[in-house]
């Protein structure tokens, strides 16, 4: 578990807030004042929040072995949101894009529905700090670190919603008139870091060094799609040679499936 020091601060402080929160629950409980169980199946959630909010539940290293095989986003996954959907299935219709930008565009939703659920997720973990403020009695000095703690929570949110619309207005665009050829990016996550980039107060020269390591940093994104891409198709050459019964050939095809695999794999380590 790799956290920043301001991480882990606000990682104890809310594993205390969560203790806090289960020690009340026991006594509830010891009273019989949570018979349907809704007490307790809401501490399981913030639970939850807190192990996916500090990369805790385990999902990274699923995460990667999930990219490692190319899915079709029109059916084996969901935008979870309306306004997505709509722009989507017009984008889909449309006859403005390729193939590879259809792919490329659906990275951009996919890449735009992780960021609500982000903001979601420290809306949620603000929400319950500022219960336990609500509560507090007699100020101290570790409630005077809480509190530091929350403000730069709050700043943390406006500038997520701030992403959000950014990013959202920018689907918008590209759904309706296509991408534009003189983009200076093209992969989400450079996109943004791009835009707060040229928000923040950066010099001329410290601007340029930045784009070159962002240069640098799509042209492995890139590579890592081209991988993901060779891999699924190595994955339907070897299900098809499996039904061959030819064990030369299925042999040579599980050797070059390992390697792609093994590539993306560390790839997606990178990116």
């Amino acid at each position: 578990l790799h956290l920043s020091a301001v991480k882990l601060a606000e990682l104890h402080s809310d594993l205390k807030i969560q203790e806090k929160d289960e020690l009340s629950w026991k006594k509830l409980k010891a009273e019989g004042l949570d018979e349907d169980g809704e007490k307790e199946a809401k501490l399981r959630r913030n639970l939850n929040v807190i192990m996916t909010k500090y990369g805790m539940n385990g999902k990274k290293d699923s995460q990667l072995v999930d990219t490692n095989y190319i899915k079709d986003g029109t059916e084996s996954d969901t935008l979870d949101d309306p306004r997505l959907e709509k722009l989507w299935s017009k984008a889909k219709t449309s006859g403005k894009f390729s193939d590879e930008e259809l792919d490329k565009l659906w990275r951009e939703f996919k890449h735009h529905k992780e960021k609500i659920h982000e903001y979601n997720i420290l809306l949620e973990t603000v929400s319950r700090t500022e219960d336990i403020h609500k509560n507090v009695i007699n100020p101290s000095e570790e409630n005077l670190v809480k509190e530091e703690i929350l403000h730069n929570k709050h700043r943390e949110l406006k500038e997520k919603l701030r992403s959000i619309n950014q990013g959202f207005e920018r689907l918008r665009k590209v759904s309706h008139q296509g991408y534009d050829a003189s983009s200076e990016f093209e992969e989400p996550r450079v996109i943004d870091l791009w835009d707060m980039a040229k928000s923040a107060n950066f010099t001329e020269k410290e601007l340029e060094s930045f784009r070159e390591e962002l240069k640098h940093f799509e042209a492995k994104i890139e590579k890592h799609h081209h991988y993901q891409k060779q891999l699924e198709i190595s994955h339907q050459k070897l299900k098809h040679v499996e039904g061959t019964g030819d064990k030369d050939h299925l042999n040579r095809n599980k050797e070059k499936y390992a390697m792609l695999q093994e590539k993306t794999k560390e790839l997606g380590y990178k990116v």
